[in-house]
């Protein structure tokens, strides 16, 4: 995948809808395109208010963490999305994901 061009695609997205859903697609993109310092920039600019409940954000940010090899901040990161999974298939995913 070009991921490269994934993260302009989100540029272009979060320019006519803002969202903090958008917001944290793009960083994952940014880190699957090899830059996840930028990435976790991106997820640390998103006001904690917008993700303190929100799953995907921490998920992403255990992902991102885990790449930078963080895998303590990982790991608390990751726990903290399993808890906030209601689905049993997702959250069977995000257990084996455990650094």
């Amino acid at each position: 995948m070009d991921w490269a061009h994934i993260v302009v695609l989100y540029e272009h997205l979060l320019e006519i809808a803002p969202s903090t859903g958008a917001r944290v697609s793009q960083a994952v993109a940014i880190a699957k395109a090899g830059r996840p310092d930028v990435a976790f920039a991106e997820l640390s600019e998103i006001p904690e208010q917008n993700v303190g409940e929100y799953q995907p954000f921490w998920a992403a940010r255990a992902y991102i963490l885990k790449t930078l090899g963080r895998t303590e901040e990982a790991k608390n990161a990751l726990t903290r999305a399993i808890g906030l999974t209601e689905d049993p298939a997702l959250r069977e995913f995000l257990t084996g994901q455990m650094p």
